[in-house]
């Protein structure tokens, strides 16, 4: 997939170093401002804005198009970013290595937001062996429903289902990386766009942890090649 940077009045290569920058390193966007400004750049933090919003989402899918396989018993678990100064719950879903699987932000905590990510890492991934959760009723409940979906269309098996609070481990270390990532960004101030950040900040966090499988180029430029 070829992303078009068609009427930018820059340089594709440094609007993807600033998306680079700001969802690898977690720095505020008037900070940012600063570091492209001396890099020779002069560009204002609303435009850095506009750009982490466009490209973040783009160069996320295609990170998902070309990561490598993942196993098939997973760890799913959420945390919680705020937004507009209220909690929001992003779903996230490694396998038993820490691979990133998908992610998604709700805001709602309920089954209908466990049933809507399940389905979208089924359909991203295909069907694990196995899900482990924690001892949420809600996730429980949007899996078994998902389960029932696959029955009904004949896929024939069932994903099983464990639920843990201590092989849950891994995926609780890894919303680490992102927490540290967002807290110094100062708080998101619109869904959309929360939503759009998290996605570059994924794909970032897949290219640290060698899922594209290009570990002789630079975490850069493993980001800007997402971007053909």
């Amino acid at each position: 997939m070829t992303i078009d940077f068609k009427g930018n009045h820059f340089p594709k290569s440094v609007i993807l170093y600033a998306v680079f920058f700001y969802v690898r390193y977690g720095v505020s966007y008037r900070d940012l401002e600063e570091i492209m400004a001396e890099r020779g750049v002069e560009i204002d933090h609303a435009t850095l804005n506009r750009w982490v919003v466009k490209f973040s989402p783009l160069i996320a899918a295609s990170a998902q198009v070309r990561k490598k396989p993942t196993a098939v018993s997973w760890r799913m678990d959420e945390t919680y970013i705020k937004v507009r100064g209220k909690w929001t719950y992003l779903y996230r879903a490694v396998d038993r290595d820490g691979q990133t699987l998908d992610f998604m932000l709700s805001e709602r905590r309920d089954t209908a937001a466990a049933r809507r990510f399940f389905k979208r890492a089924v359909g991203t991934n295909g069907a694990p062996d196995r899900i482990v959760i924690d001892k949420s009723g809600a996730n429980l409940a949007g899996l078994q429903s998902l389960n029932v979906i696959l029955k009904f269309m004949g896929a024939g098996r069932i994903i099983g289902v464990v639920q843990s609070k201590y092989l849950n481990n891994i995926v609780e270390q890894d919303h680490r990386f992102i927490k540290r990532i967002t807290r110094p960004m100062l708080g998101f101030k619109a869904f959309h766009s929360a939503a759009a950040t998290l996605a570059g900040i994924e794909a970032a966090h897949m290219i640290r942890k060698g899922q594209l499988g290009q570990i002789r180029l630079s975490p850069f430029k493993q980001f800007a090649a997402l971007a053909g």
